[in-house]
């Protein structure tokens, strides 16, 4: 602010603020004066317009409008993986016309969902006339488990209708019900059909996953992994591929844990890796394994599930045995709102479990017994990150 063009209204405002914050910190009560300003139509005005500030203002705004209306840009995104629009892009641009006799749009509905994707980088208009692939769309077709993902979400939106009422507890949630292991107090008696669906999004979400895991934590000094809610076997598929020699087990729910052994017997590794059902919850893990993963497993249980599965994980684990964590950490730098804003909601629905932050992991794997607690740097943070810890000797 520049002396010669004083706020309107702010010096009244900033006597009340330091008057509201006598004995408090010097921090918190800028944070006062802050907010103060901030909320003040006549401030934002000012800042608006001076040039100083204009641009910090402009990006403030911006931010907040993209707020008030980021369902809809997540209704566009859904739209365009709902009718395939992106595949289809990506086989070959295409015009307006012939993308709406392909998705059994009219031609002016197709068009603005076209403009409505281009304004969020799925898509781009050509010199041609016809539309082509974005940035962000050329992006999400490189990951096919995003758009599983995507699709998936239909069940969170429904869910997140009325979010006052699931924050109440007074939704029957759609989610709830697709993870079928979160509100059964047996879900080792789950049917196929009960996990099937889940078991096929994780699997397809998987390989960028993997990928990061086994980068930030390459297994080629163990012997055997054992997975633990492992599903259809993809990460220990990944691993046994990166790591010759190396033998795996899955565990995972009974009929899940039927499928991974067909997944492993259809890759042709019958001979290295196992499949082994059974409830973490209830039963021993099985032994012989000196590497455990837990990928994507903690955060989808409360507290009380997580103490008992890594104390269960270092009694399964030989000394100098390591357990790997993976998954999204609560309060990652640049990935703040992906812990607190989507899995708060998300697991929320679902019915338990919450993201936790690395240091939160840390003090209940030391809790557990375990020793030389690390945490590895991961190529994409946002979605996963990655805590080592080691199995001391035996007590």
């Amino acid at each position: 602010m520049s002396a010669g063009r004083a706020v309107p209204g702010l010096a009244t405002r900033g006597e009340a603020a330091g008057a509201a914050t006598r004995g408090v910190s010097w921090h918190d009560r800028w944070r006062v004066l802050r907010t103060r300003w901030l909320a003040d139509a006549r401030f934002q005005r000012w800042a608006a317009g001076f040039p100083l500030t204009r641009g910090v203002a402009r990006r403030r705004a911006r931010a907040l409008f993209d707020l008030c209306a980021g369902f809809v840009y997540s209704q566009v995104l859904f739209a365009c993986v709902e009718l395939g629009l992106l595949e289809t892009l990506e086989a070959a641009p295409a015009g307006a016309v012939a993308l709406a006799r392909a998705t059994g749009l009219e031609a002016a509905a197709m068009l603005r969902l076209l403009e409505a994707a281009a304004a969020l980088g799925l898509v781009e208009a050509r010199d041609d006339g016809c539309w082509g692939l974005g940035v962000h769309g050329a992006a999400l077709r490189g990951n096919p488990g995003v758009a599983a993902m995507i699709a998936h979400h239909r069940l969170l939106y429904a869910d997140l209708a009325d979010p006052v009422a699931l924050l109440r507890g007074e939704r029957d949630c759609a989610l709830a019900r697709y993870w079928a292991y979160a509100r059964t107090a047996t879900p080792a008696a789950l049917a196929p059909a009960a996990v099937d669906a889940y078991t096929t999004l994780m699997a397809e979400s998987q390989s960028l996953v993997a990928d990061d895991v086994l980068e930030a934590y390459p297994l080629g000094r163990h012997a055997c992994l054992l997975d633990v809610g492992g599903g259809d076997g993809s990460f220990v598929r990944a691993a046994l591929a990166r790591t010759p020699g190396l033998r795996g087990i899955v565990f995972d729910l009974p009929p899940v844990a039927r499928r991974a052994g067909e997944c492993l017997a259809a890759a042709g590794l019958g001979r290295r890796a196992r499949a082994q059902g059974g409830d973490f919850r209830s039963e021993a893990l099985p032994a012989g394994a000196d590497v455990i993963s837990l990928v994507r497993v903690l955060h989808d249980h409360d507290d009380e599930t997580v103490r008992a599965l890594l104390g269960a994980a270092r009694r399964a684990l030989p000394a100098g045995g390591v357990l790997v964590v993976a998954e999204p950490f609560a309060g990652q730098r640049g990935a703040e709102t992906v812990g607190a804003a989507y899995f708060g909601f998300y697991l929320l629905a679902m019915g338990r479990g919450r993201a936790r932050t690395a240091a939160e992991l840390t003090a209940f794997l030391r809790e557990a017994g375990f020793l030389a607690v690390r945490e590895r740097a991961t190529r994409r943070p946002l979605q996963c990150g990655v805590l080592t810890a080691i199995r001391g000797a035996a007590d």
